[in-house]
């Protein structure tokens, strides 16, 4: 069975926004490659010293199973991030405390859609944008199993 993690990515402040899920998710980075460090290599346009300090791939470990990965996207490669409502990182939690925890963390500064509260489907659940514009789920079914 294939393993399925979240790979975002941002315009120029990855770090910024990997420091503050590490915190939220109490972990460490597994991983920080900068574009500075990446090998020469003909098939790709040269890099800008600002563009050499940015985020090539990080990653963080959530749980034994999810790994959070990440990457600046770089303007000279014909790349930038663009946030909508097509995607969104669903958290299924296993408590109201654990839902209520990682809301008020990831949240913070950010657009909320629908507040943490309980549904039909779910003893808890919400929607929001964090403030770097990523779309956040946070579902704890409880007693009120969808599946």
């Amino acid at each position: 069975m294939a393993s399925l993690h979240a790979y975002l990515n941002f315009n120029g402040n990855c770090e910024e926004a990997f420091k503050f899920y590490q915190t939220v998710f109490d972990t460490r980075l597994l991983a920080v490659y900068r574009f500075g460090e990446m090998p020469a290599n003909d098939a790709m346009p040269p890099v800008s010293d600002e563009d050499k300090q940015k985020i090539m791939h990080t990653a963080l470990k959530i749980n034994d199973n999810t790994l959070l990965m990440g990457s600046d996207c770089i303007e000279a490669f014909g790349q930038k991030a663009t946030y909508g409502t097509g995607t969104a990182l669903m958290l299924d939690v296993q408590s109201i405390d654990e839902a209520e925890k990682l809301y008020n963390s990831l949240s913070q500064g950010g657009e909320i859609e629908m507040p943490l509260a309980e549904q039909d489907w779910a003893e808890r659940y919400a929607a929001f944008r964090d403030k770097f514009g990523i779309g956040w789920m946070i579902n704890y079914e409880g007693n009120k199993k969808m599946y």
